[in-house]
């Protein structure tokens, strides 16, 4: 009786104390073998070059010199842009952490019209890649003839496109095709990977699903043979494998991709979760690409899984302008989707795209864009191609950025290894992409290491924290449990955890903290930098314990020594993070933190910032004899700080309303789609007009100055007297326009036109930026500021 009266108080105590928090044991098994990757299925191109460097794939990953390679891809459209920025921009794109930069081959940017081809100016595509080869990058030149990239035709010249069957083994377009291919191959001659050159891959046509005579596998087969005939003998041949593509197994490569949303889409309304922020663990195919024409089957990619390895060439860094449906992404939108892509398997990060640009002009006013009028099934800018990129048309530096960055650092010092290892799915995993509720994530291991891979981020629907986390993950040599004490993972999060790192001979059993870089820092030894995890104490399992470290610059932490060299960590805050780039810069790799754009030229570092204020870079390990005129250097810690002053001569611009709003037209449905169409060139003139009118001189020290144009309204439009420059949908994103391109006169008076947006638009545009109608108001045009910012630019030699 003593027993049970002792029983009914213990429980009676337990009811009133304090209920003790929920915990969530995650758990994942990766003890079983992987399979070994296989060879002598892909039938690709010469992989050796003069200098004795290989580059080849096998069914898993993709090999440099017989070694794993994971390298990052970016997207940039030589004529697209002004050729007098390529040098710079290709810079900063290896700065930002990319390998290899891919560009469309847009036939009718190169031949109107029959006859010649225009290999001048921004179309100079030998001089693009030679300059990407000096830059330390490789290419990957993507051929068509039929694109996409939001192009009038796909690419395709309009004399083809009105004369004769295209996409297929048609006799007379081949011939032109061929013509085609052997303008490029003489473009890219002596600059191929077996000569030398950078130019590794090329890809041939895009999104091709059809099906057919003269169609299907055969007509990649015969493009492939085409390209060979040109002479352009690469390691790799690609074509995207999504939407039920088909092509002939072993002869290329199929590459992948993912948007966070699907601005083709014909709703109005939010979309349902992507699959884009889910882990896959059975398929490649990432939702929705917005190809243009559908499947009829399975596609070779589907029974291809085991036998290539997972390639990707277009998740997308941002999304483009399309007229009914004007989504504006996140920088999380987009940087949650890094670790789900790697953490699927992903063995080349290749974004679509890296940088913006602009539409070259078309023969007679034509424009190139795609449009519905010209059949096409989305309204896309006659000119602006800015796609929310992390580097804006004239270089700009966007805030998605700043999260993509740490994430090529990462694959560039841990990609060799991860390349090789296995993904492995939890033992619990979500029922549907729309499943918010249960914990995302994935392993990916080879032995007893790995990397876990877990986001905590869907584009506009709030995921619940995860509370009282741990992992167990089971590797061969037995299991890893993490972190020491269950932790709440904040809705939002996302991030790489590592399991059992070696760390220059010193065992890391885990971090709640993910791997960045590392850096040889000389007498101050060798460097392992990680970022914290908002929200997240930062845990290293070491040899000698558990040590929990709070984040910043200002000392290293030792954890130990290798042949009398001191190993630290360093333990990076997410804005210390956001501002970090990794440079080889005076013979060695080091760290820079700037809030401006930083990169390497001619053996100097080069800052770029905009605005009145100056230029700051803090270095480690430090520059030898960092000198620039008028630079201030001193020694704060760890870090060497550079700074440039200021400066106050900001140009201003002078504004004037020049013409009201008229009662724009209802937008009609209809096209391909069956949903909203841009209005008719008619239709503009209802336009509200501004004159914007520069200065009598733009500062002599600015490199270029962006016209910052805030409106609302429907589409924008900047003439310089009846030259269009550049357009704009509203979306409540800021349009940014550089200036020196277009060799303005001091004084110079621009237009802006604004088409008003009606308040019964059946477009999309978040609701953060969607106008709010007063009752019975019908429209806004509206004008809400515009500026002038000086973009400068130093050179510090080191």
């Amino acid at each position: 009786m003593d027993r049970i009266r002792a029983l009914g108080v213990a429980l009676l105590l337990a009811a009133l104390a304090p209920a003790a928090s929920a915990q969530t044991l995650l758990k994942l098994d990766a003890r079983a073998a992987a399979a070994a990757p296989q060879t002598g299925h892909l039938k690709l191109g010469t992989a050796r070059s003069p200098q004795g460097h290989t580059l080849a794939a096998n069914s898993q990953y993709l090999l440099r010199d017989g070694q794993p390679w994971l390298p990052v891809m970016g997207e940039y459209h030589y004529s697209r842009a002004p050729a007098e920025q390529w040098n710079a921009q290709l810079r900063l794109m290896k700065a930002a952490g990319i390998d290899i930069v891919a560009s469309y081959v847009f036939w009718n940017h190169h031949q109107q019209q029959p006859g010649a081809f225009n290999w001048a100016g921004n179309r100079d595509l030998r001089r693009f890649v030679q300059l990407a080869r000096a830059a330390g990058l490789q290419v990957f030149v993507r051929l068509g003839p039929w694109v996409h990239g939001e192009s009038r035709y796909g690419g395709i010249p309009d004399w083809v496109v009105d004369k004769m069957p295209t996409r297929g083994d048609d006799a007379e377009y081949l011939g032109h095709v061929e013509r085609l291919y052997a303008e490029i191959g003489a473009q890219l001659q002596g600059l191929l990977w077996k000569d030398g050159g950078p130019v590794i891959g090329v890809q041939l046509e895009n999104e091709y699903n059809l099906r057919g005579p003269g169609r299907g596998e055969q007509h990649i087969r015969t493009l492939k043979a085409l390209a060979l005939k040109a002479g352009m003998d690469v390691p790799l041949y690609t074509v995207t494998g999504w939407d039920g593509a088909v092509y002939p197994s072993g002869e290329v490569l199929p590459v992948f991709g993912g948007y966070p949303d699907e601005p083709w889409a014909r709703s109005t309304q939010e979309l349902p979760p992507k699959e884009t922020h889910a882990f896959r663990f059975s398929t490649r195919v990432s939702g929705d690409l917005g190809a243009q024409t559908r499947s009829h089957g399975p596609g070779t990619a589907e029974t291809d899984k085991d036998k290539v390895p997972f390639l990707g060439a277009e998740y997308g860094p941002g999304l483009p302008a399309m007229y009914r449906r004007r989504t504006l992404v996140s920088p999380d939108d987009i940087a949650a989707m890094l670790p789900v892509q790697i953490g699927s398997g992903v063995n080349l990060l290749g974004y679509y795209m890296f940088h913006g640009g602009r539409n070259p002009p078309g023969a007679g006013g034509t424009g190139l864009e795609e449009s519905t009028l010209s059949g096409g099934y989305n309204d896309t800018p006659r000119i602006s191609y800015d796609f929310q990129a992390p580097l804006g048309p004239d270089g700009q530096q966007r805030p998605v950025l700043t999260r993509l960055r740490p994430f090529h650092y990462f694959l560039h010092e841990h990609g060799p290894r991860l390349a090789t290892m296995t993904v492995r799915q939890p033992e619990r995993l979500p029922a549907t992409h729309a499943d918010l509720q249960t914990p995302r994530w994935s392993v990916r291991a080879a032995g007893d290491s790995g990397f876990l891979f877990f986001n905590n981020h869907v584009r506009q629907y709030a995921m619940p924290a995860q509370t009282g986390v741990r992992f167990e993950v089971q590797l061969p040599g037995g299991s890893v449990t993490l972190p020491s004490t269950p932790v709440d993972i904040p809705s939002g999060a996302y991030f790489i955890w590592p399991l059992n790192l070696e760390l220059d001979g010193i065992a890391l059993r885990y971090a709640t903290a993910q791997p960045v870089t590392r850096v040889d820092a000389g007498a101050q030894g060798l460097v392992h930098v990680f970022a914290a995890t908002a929200g997240i104490p930062a845990e290293f399992a070491l040899p000698d314990g558990v040590r929990t470290l709070t984040p910043g610059t200002a000392q290293l932490q030792r954890i130990g020594s290798r042949d009398g060299r001191a190993i630290s960590l360093l333990l990076l805050a997410p804005e210390q993070l956001a501002q970090l780039s990794v440079l080889d810069l005076a013979g060695q790799r080091r760290l820079v933190f700037s809030e401006q754009q930083a990169w390497v030229a001619d053996g100097r570092l080069q800052l770029r910032g905009t605005g009145p204020g100056p230029l700051r870079a803090a270095v480690f390990p430090a520059l030898p004899q960092p000198r620039a005129a008028g630079l201030q250097v001193r020694q704060d810690g760890l870090m060497q700080r550079l700074e440039l002053a200021g400066d106050t001569a900001q140009p201003a611009l002078q504004i004037r309303a020049t013409r009201e709003a008229r009662s724009a037209p209802r937008v009609l449905t209809g096209g391909l789609a069956g949903a909203a169409l841009q209005p008719v060139p008619e239709a503009f003139a209802a336009a509200a007009s501004w004159s914007l009118t520069l200065p009598a001189a733009l500062p002599t020290k600015a490199e270029d100055v962006l016209l910052e144009l805030d409106f609302v309204g429907d589409i924008g439009r900047l003439f310089a007297g009846t030259r269009m420059l550049d357009d704009w949908y509203y979306n409540g994103q800021a349009w940014q326009i550089g200036l020196r391109q277009f060799a303005l006169q001091p004084g110079a008076t621009l237009s802006l036109n604004v088409l008003p947006l009606r308040a019964d638009a059946p477009i999309y545009i978040d609701a953060a930026h969607r106008p709010a109608f007063a009752e019975g108001q019908a429209q806004v045009a509206e004008l809400r500021g515009a500026r002038l910012l000086m973009v400068r630019r130093v050179a510090i030699a080191p």
